[in-house]
Formats: structure tokens, sequence, C-alpha cells
């Protein structure tokens, strides 16, 4: 009987309890359904807290190029182009980050600090240094005070789906925040400017647009883990942005010289057919230079390269990164497969010759450009 009671009165607050949720409208997916939304306000008021922590390091680059020659015909000429671009402080005397394409070939350089405001400090720059082949320069200003700076990450440290902000200038509009996030991480076949990198990309659908390029790409703890560099032309949400890792592996390089001194192994290599196979081991040595470090190591053509130490190497890519990355004069062991057998060869990296030095359109790394050019056509820089 004492047990039946129980029973009845439970079922009966229950029953109350529903009623309240009917009345008051907070039923179980109500409650679990605002409990998400205060999640999702949760974390953009720490991305909004990232943002405005970052804009003070923001600045907008404005930058004049030669004036074309004159058209053929007449003897006017064109006024200098204007280009935009963003860039961010790295050291508080006036060191900046930017894109290589952002300044390239510019005869004038001005940098905006706090470009949003009606009067921003304007100051002209000069390139430090700058390296094409990861479309990375350094730029300084002299500012009148000491700079705040954008602390440098790690691209390693993000995952797929982690958020992501970008702050630059695109069409010219300063300080402009846009929120995604990592949408893929080591995208290899991106050349948005005719010439392959050094790096694979990181694909985010956070906006990028023309303007945007050199400007940074934050992660959810306000470090610096990209730098916005292109935009795929044929659709919406997809911008790529060059690694950090990148960026600091060449910045000490610009700094102290002006420019990047890189390893070279004189060899071509390209992917192997079944290269899309999850099980693809190696990539395929397609050409050797007399003399150089690969046919100093005792490499052929025909060579399948499967690992760098202990690392295995899958696409041509990878070793170009790999041996891009290198300290002349390291010694680096590859491991081979050669009709059958598997060999081990040292390898000792030197310094990449003068493009007049290398001789029968060899290339200066180890991979071959006849490869991952699907994507040429519709991806684009975005500092023009």
């Amino acid at each position: 009987m004492g047990g039946g009671l129980l029973r009845c009165a439970a079922l009966g607050l229950a029953l109350l309890a529903t009623g309240s949720w009917a009345r008051e409208g907070t039923s179980p997916q109500r409650l679990w359904l605002e409990a998400k939304q205060r999640k999702i306000h949760a974390a953009r008021s720490e991305l909004s807290k990232v943002a405005r922590a970052a804009l003070p390091a923001v600045v907008s680059i404005t930058t004049l190029q030669n004036p074309s020659e004159s058209s053929e015909g007449t003897d006017e000429k064109s006024s200098p182009q204007k280009s935009l671009g963003s860039g961010f402080v790295i050291h508080p005397d006036g060191l900046i980050v930017t894109g290589y394409h952002v300044v390239e070939e510019a005869i004038e350089i001005n940098v905006a600090l706090n470009p949003a405001d009606d009067a921003p400090e304007v100051y002209p720059a000069t390139v430090v240094g700058a390296d094409e082949q990861t479309d990375i320069a350094l730029l300084k200003i002299n500012s009148r005070r000491k700079l705040p700076v954008l602390p440098l990450g790690s691209a390693s440290r993000v995952e797929i789906a982690d958020w992501v902000v970008v702050i630059g200038s695109p069409f010219g509009m300063a300080n402009s925040v846009t929120v995604g996030v990592v949408s893929y991480k080591g995208r290899s076949g991106i050349s948005p400017n005719g010439k392959d990198g050094y790096f694979d990309y990181l694909q985010t659908d956070a906006s990028i647009n023309p303007g945007n390029s050199g400007g940074p790409v934050l992660s959810a703890e306000g470090e610096v883990i990209a730098i916005a560099s292109a935009v795929n032309v044929a659709g919406q949400g997809i911008g790529f942005a060059i690694p950090v890792d990148t960026a600091k592996s060449v910045i000490p390089q610009l700094w102290a010289e002006g420019t990047v001194r890189r390893a070279w192994i004189g060899a071509s290599v390209r992917d192997s057919p079944d290269g899309a196979a999850r099980n693809a081991e190696g990539v395929v040595v397609s050409e050797v230079r007399e003399g150089g470090p690969a046919s100093k190591a005792g490499l052929r053509i025909g060579d399948v390269i499967t690992n760098v130490g202990p690392v295995g190497i899958r696409r041509a890519a990878t070793l170009r990164s790999r041996v891009a990355k290198g300290a002349i004069g390291e010694w680096m062991e590859l491991g081979i497969r050669r009709d059958g057998q598997r060999l081990r060869l040292q390898m000792r990296l030197e310094e990449t010759p003068k493009p007049e030095e290398q001789g029968n359109g060899m290339e200066s790394l180890a991979t071959d450009r006849n490869v991952h050019k699907e994507n040429d056509s519709s991806a684009k820089s975005t500092g023009r």
C-alpha cells in the first residue's frame, strides 16, 4: 500500500512538472537548445575578445606599383597602380609581416596603424627581406612609439573545425573581422600566383577577400596560426592561408640577410602513380643532376624515396618542404626502394645554386612542377 502511494505521488509530481514545462515553454528540448545557445554565445564572446585584443597590432598596407609601359602608338603612360594589403606587427620596434605578393615590385609602401581611425598613423615602410617562394615579406617602419605585437603560434596545434578569426582590410575596409573554422589542414596543389610553394595551405571558411593578404589568421587563443593569402574564385567560403610555421622558418633569415638561403638536393621527383591510394609509399625520382647532392649520394632515376629519416614520404610536396626547411650542410638519410630492394643513402644538403647556374631546366628542390596543377585556375592571391 505504502509503495503504491509513493508511486502515485511520484507520478503526480512528474505530471505537475510536465504541466509546468508546458505552461512556461521550458520543455526538455527547449532547455537543451538554450544550453546550446549559451555555449555558442560564450564561444562568440571569446572570439570577440580575441579580435579586440588583436586589432591594435593589425595594419593596413598601401603600395604603388611601377606604371605600365606606354600604350602602343601613344606616348602616354598610365598612372602608378595602387594596391592594398594587410599585415601585423611582430616586434614593438616596428617589424611587420605581410605577403610577398603584397609588396612585390612596389615603388612606395605605406603602413597605417589603427587604420580604422579618422586620422590613422601612417608611416613609410621599407622591405627588410622578402621570399617569393613562401610568399612572406618583412617590413620595417620607424614608429614614434612601441607597438603592440601579435604572438606567433603554430598551425600544427589547431584541428579541423577549430574556430579562427581573420583580420585585415578587404577591399580597403580596414579592421574587418571575419570568423570561421579550419576547413582543412595541409591543402596541397594551391598555386595562386602560378608558382608552387614550399608548404601546404591551411583552408578556412572565414571570409578572405582582396586586401586581406598578409593579415593574420588567429586561433581561439589569440595566436597567429596562419597568414591570409588566397581565395578560391570559383566558390564561396574557401580561403587559403600560409601556416605561420612557414613564416617562422624564414623570418630570422629575412631579418639577418634580407633573403632566404635554401637547401638543395639536385633532383626532381614526382608522385607515384598510386599516390592517391591510402597505402601509397614513396615518390619517384624523375631527374638527377650530375654533381649534385643526390648524385653524390648515389640516388638514381627510377628510385622510389620512401622516407627521410624515420618520417615516411607519400607526396612530392612533402619531400620538397622537408628539403626546403633543411639546413645547408645537414646530413639527410633517405630510405629508398630500388629493384625490389630497400636501401639507405646518406645525402648532404647544399645551397641552392643561382638560377643561371642550375642548367637543363632542373628544379632547384625536390619536386616535379608538372604535378598538383589542378587548382591554378581557381585560386588567386588576395593582395591585389
